[in-house]
């Protein structure tokens, strides 16, 4: 089956109707009759390694944390907190900041148009003074400690560390107390403008909604009208040669302790389906559940089921991380490495390939039956550059030929680090 056929094949799967409005908002909305939840999802391209860009020639260094703390901001206006609002309505509502985008969410199982009304105000008109910033700096200080006291956030910040000598993914989403305390309303309006303007976001909504509510309510936002003009530009430099450091050791109050092997591989480029899926599938190949090293690994008590692989990206940078827990860490790394170089010479094997390739498939197709799955992946694939129905197809498309390839060209061990975790004297606190 040829790709164009393959996506006529999703597409149908998919069923999701796309309208970009004058404002340059990309509105992607999947009706499913039947379903008594409709799940919204505002998002923008905007993630806390946007740190430096021009707006309309001036250029803006942010300090680190800015994303995430314009997130919480956002709930904030003249009239109260959008929370108060929501609750009005009986819908759930929540909101979170990775290192590429910042989402604004609700589930509700009626009132959907008043909620619209609510997400698209609130997102639509930013508020902040020096009090309100203020006091969200000793809220959000504390959320920082907590993000301290965790064992596989701070393995992922460390490795990042060893990885990239300069790139933003070096740093917390949230910041430091440190750096969030230079946080000005100026700067925050500053990136209220460069990347909540229409054209840099997506509203994915699914479930128990119609097409014309969702514009209906994009109409009364005054999303239906050209937006002002702004030009935003930022670029990341390729990070080349040996990584900074090759490895990392430090001690956290644990009974066990913990690792992560990453490697650091070429950045997906925008709207590359095919790309991101390899990434994500490589994991699976070289440690997932089905693999022979995972059971071994399993077997001889060198893991817990916990134990996994992961792609984890953003504008300008990727990683492949594999992590967990383990008594015997530095042995678990020896046996990744010594995998992976077999697979590099032998290739993949072309059953468990298939067997992969089939549960990716499957959860794409399984997130369709669920309204916060299929926005989320609506969403996710829009502000990559591609549609979820060519995502599918992308996958559908892919050969063991195309996993071997992959393999060699990410797994190089100059482009590797190790982090490890030790538990302090006297164990967990």
């Amino acid at each position: 089956m040829d790709n164009t056929a393959l996506q006529n094949k999703a597409a149908a799967a998919v069923g999701c109707r796309r309208v970009t409005l004058p404002s340059g908002l990309r509105v992607l909305c999947r009706p499913m009759p039947g379903y008594s939840t409709a799940y919204a999802l505002y998002g923008t391209a905007f993630g806390s390694v946007h740190r430096d860009f021009t707006l309309d020639g001036t250029p803006v260094h942010l300090p680190a944390g800015t994303a995430h703390f314009l997130e919480h901001k956002m709930f904030e206006s003249e009239q109260g907190d959008a929370f108060d609002l929501y609750a009005r309505t009986g819908a759930s509502a929540n909101a979170f900041t990775s290192y590429e985008r910042t989402c604004y969410l609700f589930a509700c199982t009626d009132g959907v148009e008043q909620n619209l009304d609510i997400l698209l105000g609130v997102v639509g008109r930013p508020y902040f003074t020096k009090k309100t910033i203020a006091k969200e700096q000793g809220i959000i200080g504390q959320e920082i400690k907590m993000y301290d006291d965790n064992p596989d956030w701070r393995l992922l910040t460390g490795l990042f560390q060893c990885l990239y000598a300069q790139h933003p993914i070096r740093d917390d989403i949230a910041g430091t107390v440190e750096s969030i305390a230079t946080l000005t309303p100026e700067l925050l309006y500053a990136c209220a403008t460069a990347f909540y303007r229409p054209a840099n976001m997506v509203l994915a909504v699914a479930g128990n909604v119609t097409e014309e509510q969702v514009l209906a309510a994009c109409r009364r936002a005054g999303l239906d009208r050209p937006a002002p003009a702004h030009t935003v530009e930022y670029a990341f430099a390729p990070e080349t040669g040996p990584v900074p450091q090759k490895e990392l050791t430090f001690t956290m109050p644990l009974n066990k302790p913990c690792f992560a092997l990453g490697y650091r591989v070429a950045p997906v480029a925008r709207g590359d389906a095919k790309q991101e899926m390899l990434y994500d599938m490589l994991p699976e190949l070289v440690c997932g559940g089905l693999t022979r090293l995972y059971r071994r690994l399993y077997d001889e008590a060198l893991v817990n089921p916990e134990f996994s692989g992961e792609a984890v990206g953003a504008d300008g940078c990727c990683a492949i991380a594999f992590t967990g827990e383990s008594e015997a860490p530095r042995e678990v790394a020896a046996l990744l490495r010594a995998e992976i170089d077999r697979l590099k010479r032998e290739g993949v094997d072309r059953e468990l390939f298939g067997l992969v390739k089939n549960e990716v498939y499957g959860d794409l197709i399984a997130d369709l039956e669920s309204a916060d799955d299929t926005a989320e992946d609506l969403l996710s694939a829009e502000l990559k550059g591609y549609t979820l129905e060519e995502q599918i197809a992308a996958l559908a498309a892919l050969a063991p030929e195309d996993a071997d390839a992959a393999l060699r060209a990410a797994f190089d061990e100059e482009q590797s680090a190790y982090v490890e975790i030790q538990p302090q004297q006297g164990g967990q606190a």
